[in-house]
């Protein structure tokens, strides 16, 4: 599809014939699925082409080159981790996914589609956060999962210093960040960098850029339990 040629380009990705009949794979497996349980509200072909691939490529420009490591924090239907890791095969992908349906599903994607360089996990990213896999990540990346001062807390314990988080939002991120400052100060991210998104049809999306400058605090993230719904850096969360 020339859409995905064109945006995988800007992401300095030739993507091939084969990528591209990939990715239509992967949307045929969503939508199948879909009709199993509730992965995307968004059945229409047309729709799903520009909202869960095309989408998901225009992360593309923000990767580092090289067979880097990427999380999909929240990756539900496997979007952006899965058309990042069909477009990019050198890279490592893990899908962290905490609703087990969810992930037996992502794991069958997986399968289905013969993707070598894809894990599935299905914990919690606090939960992955306080493990082996710690501060190992290049990039950690989260689309359409929560606000920002959450994200930071889930996404910035993943990535090791150097690295990064995106996070792929919509406009209502800019009344966001300000809260989310003091949080992403504490768990060693640097100041954010709003990128507008160019995305026939879209309005007001963009990727939110957050380097990790310093190592963070071994009491970050906290459990789910601790946290009960404060969030950090605001109030009695911090």
């Amino acid at each position: 599809m020339e859409l995905w040629t064109t945006i995988a380009e800007r992401g300095r990705v030739a993507l091939d014939d084969a990528g591209v009949a990939l990715l239509g794979r992967y949307l045929d497996l969503l939508a199948e699925a879909n009709t199993r349980m509730n992965l995307t509200r968004i059945v229409d072909r047309a729709s799903a082409e520009l909202a869960h691939v095309g989408d998901s490529l225009t992360a593309l420009e923000h990767l580092p080159a090289g067979a880097i490591a990427v999380a999909d924090v929240g990756s539900g239907g496997g979007a952006p981790g899965i058309p990042l890791a069909i477009a990019r095969p050198e890279m490592a992908v893990t899908l962290i996914e905490s609703t087990k349906k969810k992930a037996v599903e992502l794991r069958g994607f997986v399968e289905a589609l013969g993707l070598t360089n894809v894990t599935v996990l299905d914990q919690r990213a606090e939960e992955v956060a306080a493990g082996r896999l710690r501060e190992s990540f290049d990039v950690a990346v989260a689309r359409a999962v929560g606000e920002m001062v959450w994200l930071a807390e889930w996404c910035l314990p993943l990535v090791k210093r150097g690295g990064k988080m995106l996070a792929m939002k919509g406009p209502r991120v800019a009344g966001e960040l300000p809260a989310a400052l003091r949080a992403i100060k504490l768990l060693g991210g640097g100041i954010p960098e709003v990128h507008p998104v160019v995305l026939p049809g879209t309005d007001g999306h963009v990727i939110v850029s957050i380097k990790k400058l310093g190592k963070t605090d071994s009491r970050y993230p906290r459990p789910p339990t601790s946290a009960k719904g404060r969030a950090l850096g605001v109030g009695m969360g911090s």
